[in-house]
């Protein structure tokens, strides 16, 4: 059954106390609305609208940053859910499929559990997304008798009876475009907040004689973000989650709770993390890697067997090969370490690509920028770079060559060459006597 997906994203979110548009406030470094348009994308559908409000333009471009092709439209007011869909149902006038309606607002709903309501909808007309809350609150309340959902009460207009119902309302649902459109041009406002609810809908399809069900999900797929304090909440959730299948997949991590993933962090059976990791977005870390305490990765990909850390930083476009070893306060950007490389303290590769079992001394810097380009250090394989040398890009460092420490190499070094570029060593006698007498006379007459 083709599909399109609807991701009401307009609400301006006033308890969060930022001017950033609330489903762009980040969990696990991607914006909420990522999230939420992620769970739907794995459903592989025909179409995406996003339903913008506040912050229209950033909400735009995030959503095209994820995907190019989704379709932008603008709800000006905010009336209500049923408004904002009927905002973006015109774009879908002729196509012939189910719509799931998503929110950008509530970033866990699985996989699994919209496929459970993709397979309710070949046999029910409406299909909403249900949970047995631990605290109802404010929630809407599912009515329901058996298997049919008789009709759903927002907190405001429920009764007595109806508040004490458990199974509440995630706001998520499903139905065929055409009668979705019909059920959404009939929904009033006649109610006590004045707005369109989208929950209307299963009533009116009740009156036509038409079915509606329930799938229920777990309560922790419907947390909704409207504070700062429910976006800590989201992000301690979405973090014990993925630590817990990270170690159910095979990984090994010292202090599970001190290691932060990005939301599409990807880690191979047999890799170790130490304490104090966090993952920025772009990460793929292979079977066998150790990334050793107080490292931060992103972008980078390191390969099977390599050893990143202590305190090591992979920035974006970093490459590691197989067995590479990038050590304490080492930091890696744009650059493509070929196997067996070794580059064990205080460096900086930028812009470069190193051969394999090249060996990179303590204090090395691939001088990669001049104020207004970047440019490139290749050096090849099985070279030696002494402590503290300076590599001028562009430049190039040929195989089995060998610069001498403490150089500024400016120009290429033939393969198998050494280069040594630095001033001779001057010794005066007696200077440094003479030169600390004096410091400390002028200090003592200005103490007088």
């Amino acid at each position: 059954m083709p599909l399109a997906l609807i991701v009401l994203a307009a609400g301006k979110g006033t308890r969060m106390e930022s001017d950033l548009p609330k489903v762009l406030h980040r969990i696990a470094q991607a914006p909420m609305l990522w999230h939420a348009m992620r769970a739907g994308y794995r459903l592989a559908p025909d179409h995406t609208i996003v339903v913008a409000g506040h912050g229209a333009n950033a909400v735009e471009a995030a959503a095209k940053d994820y995907d190019p092709d989704a379709h932008i439209v603008l709800q000006t007011e905010q009336l209500g859910t049923a408004h904002a869909v009927g905002q973006a149902l015109p774009l879908l006038e002729v196509f012939d499929g189910d719509v799931i309606v998503l929110y950008g607002d509530t970033p866990f709903i699985s996989e699994e559990t919209l496929h459970a309501m993709t397979e309710a909808r070949r046999t029910h007309d409406v299909v909403v997304l249900g949970f047995e809350a631990t605290d109802p609150a404010r929630y809407g309340r599912l009515v329901t008798d058996g298997d049919d959902l008789l009709k759903i009460v927002e907190y405001k207009d429920a009764t007595e009876d109806e508040r004490a119902i458990t199974l509440c309302n995630s706001g998520v649902v499903a139905a065929d475009r055409a009668t979705l459109a019909s059920l959404i041009a009939e929904v009033g406002n006649d109610n006590a907040s004045g707005e369109f609810y989208l929950t209307d809908i299963v009533g009116l399809a009740r009156a036509r004689g038409l079915t509606a069900t329930v799938v229920r999900c777990p309560e922790a797929e419907t947390l909704g973000v409207n504070s700062r304090a429910d976006l800590a909440q989201a992000e301690a959730a979405f973090q014990a989650y993925m630590r817990a299948q990270a170690m159910e997949d095979g990984v090994t991590l010292a202090a599970p709770e001190t290691v932060f993933f990005a939301w599409d962090t990807v880690i191979g059976r047999d890799a170790e993390v130490e304490q104090n990791v966090v993952f920025g977005p772009g990460v793929t870390v292979e079977t066998g890697a150790r990334i050793r305490a107080f490292s931060h990765l992103e972008g980078a990909h390191v390969s099977r067997g390599a050893v990143v850390g202590p305190y090591a930083r992979l920035r974006p476009g970093a490459e590691l090969a197989e067995d590479v070893h990038v050590g304490n306060f080492v930091e890696v950007k744009n650059a493509v370490l070929h196997e067996g490389v070794k580059a064990n303290h205080l460096t900086y590769i930028g812009d470069a690509e190193i051969g394999e079992k090249t060996n990179i001394g303590a204090g090395t810097i691939t001088c990669n920028y001049d104020g207004v380009f970047k440019h490139r250090t290749v050096i090849g394989k099985n070279a030696f770079i002494g402590s503290d040398t300076m590599l001028v890009a562009p430049v190039t460092v040929g195989d089995g060559a060998m610069t001498a420490s403490g150089s500024t190499i400016t120009k290429d070094v033939p393969a198998g060459a050494m280069a040594i570029e630095r001033a001779e060593m001057t010794i005066k006698d007696g200077f440094a006597t003479k030169m600390f007498n004096m410091l400390k006379a002028r200090k003592a007459k200005q103490r007088n």
